[in-house]
This record gives structure tokens, sequence and C-alpha cells, in this order.
């Protein structure tokens, strides 16, 4: 895994997991990576987006699709 790669999963996990706790720390590591402030708006929209849409998907009892599978699995 590259370094770009490294700091984007260590930010989604972070905003996933704990969004308040969200820094200008956190933007300026991915800055550090070689992210421009377009790519992290446009990170941070897609990680942001795919927290909600599976909060709303959890809160409605919304089953996964057959064909998707967890990782790991075939």
């Amino acid at each position: 895994m590259n370094e770009i790669d490294r700091a984007l999963c260590v930010y989604a996990e972070k905003l996933t997991r704990t969004p308040a706790e969200m820094r200008e720390s956190d933007i300026l590591a991915l800055r550090s990576a070689g992210l421009d402030d377009v790519a992290i708006h446009d990170a941070t929209q897609v990680i942001s987006f795919f927290n909600y849409i599976n909060r709303v998907a959890d809160a409605l009892g919304v089953e996964r699709e057959e064909f998707i599978h967890s990782w790991g699995e075939g």
C-alpha cells in the first residue's frame, strides 16, 4: 500500500468511527501524503456518503444484496 492509500485509510477510519475527533492535523496528514485540497474534499465527500447511506440502510433494516460478499469471502 502506498503512502496516499495508507493516509486515506487512516482518515476514512477516523472519520467513520470518531467523526467528532477530526482535527486540522488529519487534513495536514493527507496533504503531507501528497493530496491537494480538491482530492481531500472529494475523499471526504465519498467517505461521508458511504457512512450516511450505511447508517440509513442499518436503521431501516435493509438486507445486503446476495451478490455482495464480505471481504475474504468468495
